[in-house]
């Protein structure tokens, strides 16, 4: 009989071990699964590197903005509140001839009061941007700048900052801004398929740049040429005097011819407004 009530007892307490070890592994499978989820949620903030500033020498407009132009205009708003000084537009060659920095600016130019001497374009044809990096900084370490901000999509913000301070050593010191722009929120990038798309591209991009700037050093920069860049005023000064004086003339002409014949289309809608107010009457 003891040995059946211990039998028993050894059961029970078998049991018991049992289920204390499927509650242990229970609780820990859903301490992991909620610490995962936290950290799935949040890592779109992961890809964003929002730095303050009151005011910078040079803002920097990176290639690749949506057909909203939201990084010139960024730009466009620190110049005019005068947060920034100057402003460099990239752009990469999309005819023979034509620029999408050339697209950037004419936007600028159009949409706000420009002054057209704090507006650069740097015209390129870099297949990435270390090879943007590469480019530019030797320009602004010319220049002897201790602070740039660069303006790019907000997913790409820490990404393009490592980019540019690993290879300029941190001088000049260059910054990046989330400009808050509907095409990614960091909160929603689960739920929304354009944001995720996003998130994979930039996390796989940022693992490439590092894996990329390990063979890319602060000496690489040593060997490249400095690029002449011009203000947009002087590049228009310039072409006027490039072109010749019988072309003037002709666009000058067709400018005058163009607005004459704006002007008689109006004066006819209004004759015509006119003359059917009369016949009505």
């Amino acid at each position: 009989m003891r040995i059946l009530d211990n039998l028993e007892l050894a059961k029970i307490q078998k049991k018991k071990k049992k289920n204390f070890l499927w509650f242990v592994v229970s609780a820990l499978a859903l301490i992991l699964f909620s610490f995962f989820s936290w950290i799935v949620w949040h890592s779109g903030y992961w890809l964003i590197q929002d730095d303050s500033f009151e005011h910078v020498s040079w803002v920097v407009v990176l290639d690749g903005q949506t057909s909203e132009m939201e990084r010139t205009d960024y730009a466009l708003k620190l110049l005019e509140q005068g947060k920034a000084d100057s402003a460099l537009v990239l752009g990469r060659r999309i005819f023979r001839d034509k620029n999408n920095a050339d697209f950037y600016v004419e936007d600028m130019v159009r949409t706000g009061t420009l002054d057209s001497s704090r507006v650069f374009l740097w015209r390129h044809n870099d297949p990435s941007t270390i090879e943007e990096a590469l480019s530019i900084i030797p320009w602004f370490k010319q220049k002897s700048e201790d602070t740039v901000l660069l303006v790019t999509s907000a997913p790409a913000t820490k990404r393009v900052g490592n980019i540019f301070n690993h290879i300029s050593n941190k001088n000049p010191v260059f910054i990046t801004t989330d400009i808050k722009h509907y095409t990614y929120n960091p909160s929603h990038w689960i739920q929304e398929r354009e944001i995720r798309k996003l998130w994979f591209r930039e996390m796989f991009a940022a693992i490439q740049a590092k894996w990329d700037l390990l063979w890319v050093s602060p000496e690489s920069i040593k060997d490249r040429s400095v690029r002449k860049v011009e203000s947009l005023r002087d590049e228009n000064k310039n072409a006027e005097i490039l072109l010749p004086q019988g072309i003037v003339e002709s666009v000058v002409h067709e400018s005058v011819i163009l607005d004459s014949m704006q002007t008689n289309k109006k004066d006819s809608v209004m004759t015509l407004s006119s003359e059917s107010i009369k016949e009505s009457l």
